[in-house]
């Protein structure tokens, strides 16, 4: 009795939690055939309005009014788009990441234009925009017309086909009589059924169209990890050998100079009573030798970060470098501000470098080096950072494995810079080093 007893209440039970489960699916199913349906009531006239105006504002810029209409029009555009990246997140889990370049408020009209459209993401804005009123509008009206066009079916199937005398057709079922409208009843019995699987996965379909176009190229995105990481080993093997030199100047050098100092004093200790005159030139020996080795101390610091670069910036740090290197060498410095701590000691570190193999290879007399930062006033923290350094030797230079300018190189991938060089043979050697980054 006891075990019956259990039995049916355990069936019970399960009965309850099946008919939770289905009426659960069953609410989602509608949920999803509304939002279809108000989605494509919005996704037509909103895609054609904003694709209409993009193309109207952008073709009149040659002739200036879309100069000052298109960044409010791309704006709009992007607030159409990022209205549906929520939707697409709330609706169904599916996340479709904003990539825009900021854009200042403050710019003015012609800045913010072009800004605007040397974004990439907006272009895939508008290549959305066809996409979103054809491929997305049946995307998003299907939940609706699969949980819709049953009940047409159905309607058939309860006398409504006597309306069409002529007979009338629903899907593939030609109905002409009561057996035909049962036939029409039992095709929209199978595309309600249908509807209770596919409608919420037709929606998510929808927001998976909208992510494929507006995403970011996963290519690019892979090519870019991949950049990253490079730079990222690259840094950390420049940082160990960087160390291993201190390391190595400080054991060799400083350290073997101190040594020397040490056993020296002692030395004069011992002579001091006993030969007086030894351990006065012991003394002025001891003398030079500390001498030495906070010279060597101060070149080291240098070497790590010099003193004028943190405290008067890149332009006076360069100056102060031309003025060491044996050739003739002229410094134009535009610069309105400083950069970042890390940008300027990589910029200076990659000078220096470029400043070595000139005077080592070259073969030049004279050397002209320019700094000057590049604003982009379209784009709130853009710039870039460009040093040109010219002699007038024999040129070849090239940047191969082994080549000091390789180095410099890998130095200036870890900000995202560049190194170009041209240099025919004969001359002139130009480098160009360009690293993005804002002044303050």
């Amino acid at each position: 009795m006891t075990t019956e007893t259990m039995s049916d209440s355990g069936n019970s039970g399960g009965g309850s939690g099946s008919g939770s489960g289905k009426g659960t699916r069953a609410r989602g199913t509608g949920l999803a055939a509304l939002r279809g349906l108000g989605l494509a009531l919005v996704v037509l006239p909103g895609a054609v309005l904003c694709f209409v105006l993009s193309l109207v504002s952008i073709a009149l810029i040659p002739i200036g009014v879309g100069i000052v209409t298109t960044p409010w029009v791309l704006t709009g555009v992007r607030i159409f788009a990022d209205w549906r990246r929520v939707l697409a997140a709330e609706w169904c889990g599916v996340r479709i990441p904003s990539a825009y370049r900021p854009v200042s408020e403050s710019a003015n009209p012609w800045t913010r234009t072009f800004g605007m459209l040397r974004d990439p993401a907006t272009w895939r804005d508008l290549r959305w925009l066809p996409v979103d009123m054809t491929a997305g509008f049946v995307t998003a009206v299907l939940p609706a017309a699969l949980l819709i066009y049953p009940l047409e079916g159905f309607a058939l199937a309860a006398g409504l086909w006597r309306v069409f005398p002529d007979g009338y057709w629903y899907g593939f079922v030609p109905v002409t009589g009561q057996a035909t409208a049962l036939a029409a009843g039992a095709l929209g019995l199978g595309l309600l059924f249908l509807a209770h699987f596919f409608t919420p996965r037709l929606l998510e379909a929808h927001f998976r169209l909208t992510r494929a176009v507006l995403a970011s190229n996963q290519r690019e995105l892979a090519e870019r990890v991949k950049v990253l990481t490079d730079t990222r080993r690259d840094a950390v093997d420049t940082s160990a050998a960087e160390l291993r030199r201190i390391e190595r100047d400080l054991h060799d050098g400083a350290q073997a100079r101190l040594v020397a100092m040490g056993m020296d004093l002692g030395t004069i200790e011992m002579l001091l009573d006993k030969d007086p005159e030894q351990a006065r030139r012991l003394l002025s020996q001891a003398r030079q030798s500390s001498a030495d080795a906070l010279t060597e101390l101060r070149e080291l610091v240098r070497g790590i970060h010099p003193p004028v670069l943190a405290e008067r910036g890149l332009g006076d740090a360069v100056r102060a470098l031309a003025l060491r290197m044996p050739v003739p060498t002229d410094v134009n410095v535009e610069l309105s501000g400083r950069a970042e701590a890390p940008v300027e000691s990589a910029a200076y570190f990659a000078v220096s470098e470029v400043l070595t193999n000139a005077v080592k290879h070259s073969g030049a007399d004279r050397i002209w080096i320019d700094l000057h930062h590049v604003v982009d006033e379209g784009v709130e923290g853009a710039g870039m950072l460009r040093i040109s350094v010219t002699d007038n030797g024999k040129g070849g230079a090239v940047i191969g494995a082994g080549s000091g300018l390789a180095g410099v190189e890998r130095r200036l991938g870890t900000f995202d810079g560049v190194l170009a060089v041209s240099s025919p043979a004969g001359g002139p050697t130009m480098v160009t080093l360009e690293i993005p980054c804002a002044l303050s």
